[in-house]
């Protein structure tokens, strides 16, 4: 089985472009949360068997668990993994939903872009002033660069998630209503 089968076979988005994209970012997670499981293995055993923990642990850390969740962001996203309270949609008409639907989808995307933009001004600004981790001296700019990018990846991720859905919605009701 060939690579592109095997996406093909296990992820549910449609088109092969954002299957890989899809692949490639839970990659990108999924390596990650690999080299924190070796990290902290290394830490606890040195500092348990040794008397001497890994210095850089715990900026690893928290670089890893920043690439991990702005990585799975716009995934979760797409397949509509938030958590959504839909107790009122019964009681309210459907055209307030979709109404309440297109306004939540601005809010976020809006939301979001607004904070990217900003979070990508502080990581220029941290790149400008060659701000670096403590132990291990990781331009951090770069990974606030990161979660700016994977933030605008995620907000337009929301907007295309939200539209389509709102279509898919729109067409069954008129299929149903024929």
């Amino acid at each position: 089985m060939t690579l592109n089968n095997w996406i093909s076979a296990h992820y549910e988005e449609q088109g092969m472009a954002i299957k890989w994209v899809a692949f490639s970012l839970e990659l990108i997670a999924g390596i990650t949360l690999l080299l924190l499981m070796f990290i902290t293995c290394t830490d606890v055993v040195g500092r348990y068997l040794f008397n001497n923990s890994l210095d850089a642990a715990s900026e690893l850390t928290e670089i890893g668990i920043a690439i991990i969740v702005f990585a799975e962001m716009p995934i979760i996203t797409w397949r509509g993994g938030h958590v959504v309270v839909d107790m009122l949609d019964n009681f309210l008409g459907g055209t307030i939903v979709k109404v309440l639907g297109v306004l939540s989808i601005l809010v976020i995307s809006s939301s979001l872009y607004y904070l990217a933009a900003k979070i990508f001004f502080l990581g220029a600004r941290s790149i400008r002033r060659s701000e670096a981790s403590e132990f291990l001296a990781i331009p951090m700019g770069y990974v606030v660069q990161y979660i700016a990018i994977m933030s605008w990846v995620t907000a337009a991720t929301v907007i295309s998630y939200g539209t389509y859905h709102l279509l898919k919605k729109t067409k069954s009701t008129k299929n149903k209503e024929a």
